[in-house]
């Protein structure tokens, strides 16, 4: 065969991957193949791949004879928006996408490529593991891959997409990159088989129970997104790239806006209930704020107490974090502290400004939180927004008691511009706890303790629970109607979109994990 027709040939036998059988079981099962979800990932036409003809070096179990070009992963880089990204795709045709040490060799070095581009860096997962048949070699292909994933954690951002199985030692990839998506029904995720666990522990688990899409979106909460099929999960790591920069030195990507950057919504002037009790949804607080009302929602599923996700204000990208009223009464737990410090430092490694608006009324109380470590892991969200450098923007609609209003990006910890409603409450704690504690035995004495109640709590209302105390401190910037808080945000960032701040030098801070 000449040079022409071999080249043709293996070009063929690498687009079928493991056959036209194994491709036609992969379409049936509700999955595209590696290539289709390149082909949908990239912009048409741009996507240039790399080491097509690599086959495995395992010459024993029969191995020799089973050689497919390209070894079950697609690899390449091409223009997503119109900007450079790199990514891989495991092919479970071939070998079930199982991990070789040449199949490792072609991921880590797109993920080198990707670092000295600075390029994001997409992964496509669906593997059935590391190849058995090549021992210690497969697993220190995973290994060399866990350490470009930390390398580049901060430089590049790095999406994982789980589309197919991803068991045992290879979880711990996505599970250091940045955001994770899992197809609902076809994908899950698990260090150990429910086999294993049943042999070892007796529990009887499905492998959807186990590791499924909507198990690590709503339990656990290492997936971020959960999305019906292969398509939407594509388009859906589009979306979040047209948030980010392309890496930790670049500013994040411009939009145009044709919402009005002077827009007033009066109906935030009326939002928030006049029952302090009473719940409200701060995603409607978010969406009248925000361009076109769009917020893409992150971990929508885990820790609802607490809301993140990218928006913009005049085209530019935010991160926003929120809490929720409508869910624990937007109190701050273990998952939602841990949800939002992992947020904040990635909106803080690539210079994509927070916007935080705050209605906590503190930690939420039980023993299980203390014993859990909510010190330890409320400390996080704390440690996150103090580190962080980038624009940071805060806005209290309602309640902002005790040490949750220091962790939820307070002046104190370098905040650059805080707002408060009127109907903001700044305290030690809510109005009738502090009553119940400071006048406990007049109240007790009292010819009529309930007016005497109402009449202590109106009192401290008045004298601590209001935002003009915290504006006479400094601690708040301005008291601003809810209708303008588009067009004071808007203003803000505009006035900060030079800032420049570092932290002392040092090798790397230590994080209370």
């Amino acid at each position: 065969m000449n040079p022409k027709d071999l080249l043709a040939d293996l070009g063929r036998r690498a687009a079928l991957g493991g056959g036209e059988e194994r491709l036609r079981r992969q379409r049936e099962a509700g999955k595209l193949t590696a290539r289709e979800r390149i082909d949908l990932l990239f912009d048409p036409g741009t996507f240039e791949e790399i080491d097509k003809f690599v086959t495995h070096r395992c010459r024993d179990f029969g191995m020799a004879t089973q050689v497919v070009p390209g070894d079950g992963v697609v690899c390449g880089h091409g223009r997503v928006n119109g900007r450079l990204a790199y990514a891989f795709a495991q092919d479970f045709t071939v070998f079930g996408g199982s991990l070789s040490e040449t199949n490792a060799a072609k991921i880590v070095k797109i993920m080198d490529l990707a670092v000295k581009m600075g390029a994001p860096v997409i992964g496509l997962n669906d593997s059935g593991g590391a190849r058995i048949q090549e021992g210690v070699v497969s697993l220190g292909g995973y290994a060399d891959i866990f350490l470009r994933n930390t390398l580049a954690s901060g430089v590049v951002p790095q999406i994982s997409a789980i589309m197919g199985p991803c068991a045992g030692g290879a979880v711990y990839s996505p599970a250091i990159t940045d955001f994770t998506i899992m197809v609902k029904s076809t994908s899950y995720m698990f260090v150990t088989g429910p086999d294993v666990i049943r042999t070892v522990t007796h529990e009887q688990v499905t492998k959807e129970e186990l590791g499924g899409a909507m198990t690590h979106n709503e339990r656990s909460g290492i997936a971020h997104f959960a999305v019906d099929d292969d398509h939407e999960c594509l388009l859906l790591i589009r979306e979040l790239l047209s948030f980010m920069p392309n890496n930790n030195l670049d500013d994040p990507p411009r939009a145009d806006c044709a919402d009005p950057l002077d827009r007033a919504d009066q109906a935030l002037d009326t939002i928030v209930p006049e029952a302090p009790q009473q719940a409200y949804d701060m995603t409607d607080v978010v969406r009248a704020v925000v361009d076109e009302g769009y917020l893409l929602e992150v971990h929508e599923h885990f820790a609802r107490n607490i809301l993140v996700g990218f928006a913009r204000l005049a085209g530019r990208p935010v991160g926003v974090v929120a809490n929720q009223p409508a869910h624990l009464a937007g109190t701050l737990d273990i998952d939602a502290s841990v949800k939002g410090a992992r947020f904040v430092r990635f909106c803080d490694a690539f210079n994509i400004p927070l916007v935080t608006f705050e209605d906590v009324p503190g930690f939420l109380p039980g023993t299980r939180q203390e014993y859990g470590g909510i010190i330890r892991h409320g400390a996080k969200l704390l440690y996150a927004f103090a580190e962080a450098t980038v624009p940071k923007l805060t806005v209290i609609t309602r309640k902002a008691y005790g040490g949750a209003y220091c962790v939820m990006s307070s002046k104190h910890i370098r905040t650059d511009v805080n707002y408060a409603w009127p109907t903001a409450e700044i305290a030690v704690m809510g109005a009738e706890g502090a009553v119940n504690i400071l006048y406990r035995r007049e109240l007790e004495t009292a010819a009529d303790p309930a007016a005497a109640r109402a009449a202590k709590v109106a009192e401290y209302r008045q004298k601590f629970a209001n935002p003009h105390v915290a504006a006479e401190r400094g601690f708040i910037d301005e008291v601003i109607q809810p209708r303008e808080t588009r067009a004071k945000l808007i203003g803000a960032l505009a006035a900060l979109e030079t800032k420049r701040d570092r932290n002392p030098p040092k090798k790397h801070g230590n994080i209370p994990l």
